[in-house]
């Protein structure tokens, strides 16, 4: 079989633009399974250390986030969000009663919303780490009571349910525009063609974020005198205990 030029020339790659640099795609992850783990041992007493690490690190990496924000590309900059925000008069505005819905602005007001979810979640993190901080330090008792520790465990849930709205709303505007909405926050990319919109990827600093988010848990766990890991041997039956009934 003769094959054609057109049929051994191999397949042109689909053009990608890149849209989200790595230092953010790093925050995103690290933000996500600090408060992941966090929510996951805040009820052991024997995972204590790791809860509390993990919310020094959601702190921390806030801190990063305003600083990258202010000082970062533009792309990553936080006046992004507040300009959508600054929008949401005018929008809601445009929702009169018996005007055409064809002549409402809906990906804007989809928009919107994101970017309410995302800064809900960066604004909680101060409330939620300074009153778990205060709680482990038994602050609560210095007025009466827990009730420090009912604050954090609502501020908590609290978070857990701006977080479900944030992906529940991510997976509607995939389905609702046919195109992954998270993939750009894993990848960095998005198909189709046009200039890059984050001209240095700045791979070192992510890189840089990662280092210093182990460093700070290996200090924590330096400070312990079993490490953080201890919660997780004493939440492990010793070899040979177990079952002694018969």
């Amino acid at each position: 079989m003769i094959r054609t030029p057109a049929q051994t020339q191999p397949a042109a790659a689909t053009p990608r633009r890149r849209v989200t640099d790595a230092p953010t795609r790093m925050f995103h992850g690290l933000f996500a399974l600090s408060f992941l783990g966090a929510y996951l041992t805040a009820d052991a007493e024997s995972w204590r250390l790791i809860h509390v690490t993990l919310g020094y690190t959601l702190a921390g990496l806030l801190v990063f986030r305003v600083l990258y924000g202010l000082f970062g590309p533009r792309q990553a900059g936080l006046g992004l969000l507040w300009r959508k925000l600054a929008g949401a008069p005018a929008w809601l505005r445009s929702l009169t009663p018996g005007r055409s819905p064809a002549g409402i602005n809906w990906r804007q007001g989809q928009n919107l919303l994101m970017a309410l979810v995302v800064v809900a979640l960066l604004l909680m993190v101060l409330p939620l780490t300074l009153s778990g901080y205060a709680s482990y330090q038994d602050g609560g008792h210095l007025l009466g009571g827990d009730w420090l520790e009912e604050v954090h465990e609502f501020l908590g849930e609290t978070f857990l349910l701006v977080v479900v709205a944030h992906l529940t709303l991510i997976a509607g505007l995939s389905l609702l525009r046919r195109k992954n909405q998270a993939l750009s926050m894993l990848t960095g990319h998005i198909d189709g063609k046009g200039p890059d919109l984050v001209q240095k990827n700045r791979a070192w600093l992510a890189a840089l974020l990662l280092l210093a988010v182990l460093a700070f848990a290996t200090w924590q766990g330096a400070q312990a005198p079993d490490g953080l890991s201890a919660g997780i041997a004493r939440s492990k039956p010793a070899a040979g205990q177990g079952h002694d009934d018969d």
